[in-house]
């Protein structure tokens, strides 16, 4: 089991956890024209707090995440609520390439300083973005490392011009960025510290 594994089944027990996504999916609303007869790829979905919350303003959502237990968790939820526009699947992108559909948007949250290549990993989602589709990504602007703590091997956020620039590379127009939320965390025993989280929008 990995991390993501163990922490599935209480991840919506904490509350931050589906206020940020809600933040997020709020701005995603606001700043992207979606329509009813968009397809929808949620990358690195975890237990799909955003995708239920924005699964009636597209088509369809396919949930993907590569770890098993966040699957399950997912797959419960949609049983036991009945809805008809949402499937997961178990999948890692940054190991093997997608090939069962391509998406009118692709979103994500605070995955991306989880992934070590991330060029790679812009190079799929333009892959699997129809002409004219929307990449959406939120995450931690730069930070200290206090975020995760020690013995964390990802990113400490980013650079958003960075990020526009690795995008416009790739044929990307129309990238846009902002302030979407404030994670306050306790980062010590007496200290608190807050993180900002950006939602950056791009045009394929």
């Amino acid at each position: 089991m990995n991390e993501f594994d163990l922490k599935a089944a209480g991840w919506e027990q904490n509350p931050m956890h589906r206020e940020r996504s809600l933040a997020i999916v709020q701005a995603m609303i606001q700043d992207i024209p979606l329509t009813h007869s968009m397809s929808a790829l949620e990358f690195g979905a975890g237990t799909g707090i955003a995708s239920f919350l924005l699964k009636d303003y597209v088509k369809s959502i396919l949930m993907m995440d590569s770890s098993s237990e966040m699957v399950k968790v997912m797959q419960e939820k949609i049983t036991s609520s009945q809805v008809k526009n949402l499937q997961t699947i178990r999948f890692d992108l940054e190991k093997s390439d997608y090939t069962g559909g391509t998406f009118d948007l692709i979103f994500t949250h605070l995955v991306l300083h989880h992934i070590a290549n991330t060029e790679a990993i812009f190079r799929s989602f333009h892959r699997l973005l129809n002409p004219g589709g929307y990449l959406a990504i939120a995450d931690l602007y730069p930070e200290d490392g206090a975020f995760h703590g020690s013995g964390f091997n990802g990113h400490h956020g980013f650079e958003t011009r960075m990020l526009s620039d690795k995008l416009k590379q790739l044929g990307m127009t129309n990238i846009s960025d902002r302030l979407c939320y404030t994670i306050d965390k306790q980062v010590s025993e007496t200290k608190t510290q807050s993180f900002g989280v950006f939602l950056l929008i791009a045009n394929r």
